[in-house]
Protein backbone atom coordinates (compact mmCIF):
# COMPACT_ATOMS: atom_id res chain seq x y z
CA UNK A 1 0.00 0.00 0.00
CA UNK A 2 0.67 3.60 -0.66
CA UNK A 3 2.26 5.79 2.09
CA UNK A 4 -0.47 8.09 3.11
CA UNK A 5 2.17 11.06 4.68
CA UNK A 6 -0.32 10.76 7.76
CA UNK A 7 0.87 9.95 10.91
CA UNK A 8 -1.67 8.67 13.89
CA UNK A 9 -0.82 8.14 17.30
CA UNK A 10 -2.54 5.23 18.93
CA UNK A 11 -2.58 3.10 22.18
CA UNK A 12 -5.10 2.37 25.22
CA UNK A 13 -6.19 4.64 27.80
CA UNK A 14 -5.94 4.16 31.38
CA UNK A 15 -5.28 1.44 33.33
CA UNK A 16 -6.36 -0.99 30.70
CA UNK A 17 -3.47 -3.70 29.46
CA UNK A 18 -6.26 -5.13 26.70
CA UNK A 19 -2.82 -5.41 23.89
CA UNK A 20 -4.10 -7.86 21.48
CA UNK A 21 -6.83 -4.65 19.75
CA UNK A 22 -4.18 -2.26 19.80
CA UNK A 23 -2.03 -4.87 17.57
CA UNK A 24 -4.45 -5.43 15.14
CA UNK A 25 -5.25 -1.62 15.28
CA UNK A 26 -1.53 -1.05 14.62
CA UNK A 27 -1.08 -3.72 11.91
CA UNK A 28 -4.64 -2.38 10.04
CA UNK A 29 -3.46 1.02 10.00
CA UNK A 30 0.34 0.48 9.10
CA UNK A 31 -1.48 -1.31 6.29
CA UNK A 32 -3.94 1.04 5.38
CA UNK A 33 -0.42 3.29 4.63
CA UNK A 34 -0.61 5.42 7.76
CA UNK A 35 2.41 6.37 9.98
CA UNK A 36 1.60 4.86 13.68
CA UNK A 37 2.86 5.91 16.70
CA UNK A 38 2.09 2.95 18.82
CA UNK A 39 2.16 4.29 22.47
CA UNK A 40 0.73 0.88 23.55
CA UNK A 41 -1.22 0.09 27.14
CA UNK A 42 -1.65 1.74 30.09
CA UNK A 43 -1.44 5.27 28.73
CA UNK A 44 -2.29 8.59 29.99
CA UNK A 45 -3.68 11.69 28.41
CA UNK A 46 -0.31 13.03 28.60
CA UNK A 47 1.57 9.99 26.68
CA UNK A 48 -0.96 10.44 23.93
CA UNK A 49 -0.64 13.96 23.55
CA UNK A 50 3.56 14.06 23.62
CA UNK A 51 3.57 11.64 21.18
CA UNK A 52 1.18 13.36 18.95
CA UNK A 53 3.19 17.08 19.45
CA UNK A 54 6.46 14.90 19.13
CA UNK A 55 5.76 13.59 15.77
CA UNK A 56 3.69 16.10 14.64
CA UNK A 57 0.65 13.68 14.15
CA UNK A 58 -2.90 13.97 12.01
CA UNK A 59 -4.94 11.92 14.70
CA UNK A 60 -4.96 10.61 17.81
CA UNK A 61 -7.17 7.39 18.36
CA UNK A 62 -7.46 5.84 22.00
CA UNK A 63 -8.77 2.50 22.64
CA UNK A 64 -10.32 1.12 25.77
CA UNK A 65 -11.77 -2.39 26.41
CA UNK A 66 -12.22 -2.57 30.41
CA UNK A 67 -14.98 -0.32 30.37
CA UNK A 68 -13.63 3.01 32.21
CA UNK A 69 -13.24 5.27 29.10
CA UNK A 70 -15.88 7.67 29.26
CA UNK A 71 -13.62 8.31 32.81
CA UNK A 72 -10.18 7.88 31.51
CA UNK A 73 -11.03 9.89 28.48
CA UNK A 74 -12.98 12.82 29.72
CA UNK A 75 -11.17 16.37 29.46
CA UNK A 76 -8.41 14.98 26.39
CA UNK A 77 -9.23 17.58 24.17
CA UNK A 78 -9.06 20.82 26.60
CA UNK A 79 -5.68 18.98 27.33
CA UNK A 80 -5.19 19.19 23.39
CA UNK A 81 -6.33 22.68 23.33
CA UNK A 82 -4.02 23.85 26.19
CA UNK A 83 -0.66 21.93 24.31
CA UNK A 84 -0.96 23.88 21.16
CA UNK A 85 -3.02 20.98 19.19
CA UNK A 86 -6.34 22.03 19.93
CA UNK A 87 -7.34 20.98 16.37
CA UNK A 88 -6.35 17.67 16.48
CA UNK A 89 -8.64 15.17 15.24
CA UNK A 90 -9.55 12.90 18.12
CA UNK A 91 -11.30 9.20 17.67
CA UNK A 92 -12.28 6.90 20.66
CA UNK A 93 -13.59 3.35 20.82
CA UNK A 94 -14.09 -0.06 22.16
CA UNK A 95 -15.65 -1.03 25.09
CA UNK A 96 -15.78 2.52 26.55
CA UNK A 97 -18.45 2.73 29.28
CA UNK A 98 -19.47 0.27 31.84
CA UNK A 99 -22.12 -2.21 30.97
CA UNK A 100 -24.57 -2.21 28.21
CA UNK A 101 -25.30 1.26 26.94
CA UNK A 102 -27.47 2.46 24.61
CA UNK A 103 -25.15 3.16 21.58
CA UNK A 104 -27.40 6.25 20.93
CA UNK A 105 -27.11 7.82 24.65
CA UNK A 106 -22.85 6.90 24.62
CA UNK A 107 -21.94 8.77 21.70
CA UNK A 108 -23.18 12.18 22.07
CA UNK A 109 -21.37 11.88 25.02
CA UNK A 110 -18.07 11.44 23.61
CA UNK A 111 -18.77 13.75 21.02
CA UNK A 112 -19.70 16.25 24.04
CA UNK A 113 -16.52 15.42 25.32
CA UNK A 114 -15.03 16.76 22.22
CA UNK A 115 -14.30 13.36 20.37
CA UNK A 116 -14.79 13.92 16.23
CA UNK A 117 -15.49 10.07 15.97
CA UNK A 118 -17.04 7.13 18.54
CA UNK A 119 -17.08 3.53 17.74
CA UNK A 120 -18.65 1.13 19.49
CA UNK A 121 -17.61 -2.66 20.59
CA UNK A 122 -17.47 -4.57 17.36
CA UNK A 123 -16.86 -1.88 14.69
CA UNK A 124 -15.01 -3.10 12.33
CA UNK A 125 -11.27 -1.45 11.61
CA UNK A 126 -12.02 -1.26 7.85
CA UNK A 127 -14.84 1.27 8.65
CA UNK A 128 -12.94 3.21 10.86
CA UNK A 129 -10.02 3.48 8.48
CA UNK A 130 -12.50 4.81 5.63
CA UNK A 131 -14.24 7.68 8.25
CA UNK A 132 -10.27 8.38 9.12
CA UNK A 133 -9.27 8.46 5.51
CA UNK A 134 -12.11 10.87 4.83
CA UNK A 135 -11.68 12.90 7.75
CA UNK A 136 -8.65 13.50 6.88
CA UNK A 137 -9.28 14.30 3.51
CA UNK A 138 -7.60 11.34 1.60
Amino acid sequence: MDKLNKTVVIGVIGADVHAVGNKIIDYALTNAGFNVVNIGVLSTQEDFINAAIETNADAILVSSLYGQGELDARGLREKCVEAGIGDILLYIGGNIVVGKQDWNVVEPKFLDMGYDRAFPPGTRIEDSINELKQDLGI
